[in-house]
């Protein structure tokens, strides 16, 4: 007898889960599945995971494909598990192909094709529903948007579009999802989309998904210029759509740590916000040539604006910026010194100046620093007067950290959970408010879109 073992948390369970038990049991004489628990989820970064343990473990048995279901609650289990199983072949889905090589050592491993399209769940209660989301662009950032996508429960990536049909196509077969040279199409077979391109043609695709009734997840900086945030959100709520500007910090929970902190009073009244952010950029990359919209501030200044405007709030008094150019006169290092009422920032960030990058907060009665990468907040300091007293926190940050800010979308969608305060509509108004400026003095206006 050929035994067949595969793993999953099997949440909203939709007619993926039930082709993937399809095939997996027709690989051999006995299957075996196994669920895991909300705590191994957790552990493994899995978010949002709606259905109980015992909802899950039902839609599994009822499918009969199930010989027998086991429960996963313990990183390694797999490996013991095929040894006291007796196991001939482990097998999952293709979404995880080389991720699970280990295991040959114990038995035979197979990749079975991913199911695209999922339109709906079947064994589901009727409120339960998984949104589709379609991406816009095929870079750096789209690549690490697809893998996060399936680490939370309840949304799915149907597509990618892309004006370069060959670079749509060339991403979909990556990650097994369909690809779109029609925009119309792309917009209909999906329920939000998320928009992965250069600066420049943001505007352009948020008109357009929000006209078409889609939600919208946009990297930063969302738009350019003040009135453009201002007009696409009244838009957004005036037709029941959500609209997000894609900081990964902003939703990090160690972040959100640290802004609690910040402002529980533990450090008295804070004076002094001062971040940074440099990396060392290729110097033929689009960021570094890009005369009109590439540079240091565009890059990077909506993470080093957050915690500034998260801790200050929206009405500064004034702003500077000092800037270091490279040869074609793009910011190659560029300082916002900000002033309010109560205290006064800077937000320093570069592409091709490298410097220490750190997050101060400086308080009356102490100061917290957390230490680059900050805007991956997992471990930071609070420190006081005596230079004896100093309190340590950590929090984990999962992969890529775009989970956070794709479960909070999700949540906002369905209703589930008003994760605005994370990142306001009024504080990226302001973002862009604030980048409008800074265009305006390197003489590179942004026209209306």
């Amino acid at each position: 007898m050929i035994k067949v073992i595969t793993y999953g948390t099997f949440d909203l369970f939709h007619e993926g889960h039930y082709r993937l038990l399809q095939r997996a049991k027709a690989l051999g004489d006995y299957l075996i599945v196994g669920v895991t628990t909300e705590k191994y989820d957790m552990e493994r970064g899995k978010l949002n995971v709606v259905d109980s343990l015992v909802t899950r473990i039902e839609n599994v048995r009822k499918t009969g494909f199930a010989d027998e279901i086991i429960i996963e609650d313990a990183t390694g289990q797999k490996v013991s598990d095929v040894q006291k199983h007796h196991i001939d072949i482990f097998t999952v889905g293709s979404d995880w192909t080389g991720m699970f090589d280990y295991m040959k050592d114990y038995c035979k491993v197979v990749y079975l094709e991913r199911t695209k399209n999922i339109s709906s769940t079947m064994l589901r209660e009727q409120n339960k529903r998984i949104q589709k989301i379609g991406i816009i662009g095929t870079g750096r950032i789209a690549n690490r948007f697809v893998p996060e996508v399936k680490l939370v429960s309840g949304i799915s990536v149907q597509g990618v579009y892309n004006p370069n049909f060959e670079s749509a196509k060339q991403f979909a077969e990556k990650w097994e999802i369909e690809c779109y040279d029609d925009r119309d199409a792309f917009y209909q077979d999906i329920d939000a989309v998320y928009i992965a391109v250069p600066h420049q043609y943001h505007c352009e695709y948020i008109k357009s998904a929000l006209e078409h009734g889609k939600h919208v997840l946009c990297e930063k900086p969302m738009v350019l210029r003040k009135k453009q945030a201002e007009d696409f959100f009244l838009y957004a709520k005036e037709h029941g759509l959500v609209l997000c500007e894609a900081i990964k910090t902003a939703y990090c929970p160690g972040f959100e740590k640290l802004l609690g902190i910040a402002c529980s009073g533990m450090i008295g009244s804070i004076q002094y916000v001062d971040v940074c952010f440099t990396k060392l950029e290729d110097k033929t990359s689009r960021e570094l040539t890009d005369c009109k919209y590439g540079g240091s501030f565009t890059e990077l200044g909506s993470y080093c604006l957050l915690p500034v405007i998260k801790l200050f709030g929206k009405e500064y008094k004034d702003i500077r910026f000092d800037v270091i150019r490279g040869q074609n006169g793009l910011d190659i290092f560029t300082k916002a010194s900000l002033v309010y009422e109560k205290g006064i920032a800077t937000a320093t960030c570069g592409l091709g100046v490298k410097s220490e990058g750190r997050l101060l907060v400086a308080g009356t009665q102490g100061y917290i620093v957390a230490e680059a990468p900050w805007w991956k907040t997992t471990y930071f300091e609070v420190h006081y007067e005596d230079p004896g007293q100093v309190d340590k926190y950590s929090e984990r940050f999962l992969g890529e950290g775009l989970r956070y800010e794709i479960k909070d979308f999700l949540n906002t969608i369905n209703g589930i959970d008003k994760s605005e305060f994370k990142l306001t509509r009024g504080e990226s108004v302001v973002m862009a408010e604030i980048m409008e400026k800074f265009l305006e003095q390197e003489n590179r206006g942004v026209e209306e879109p």
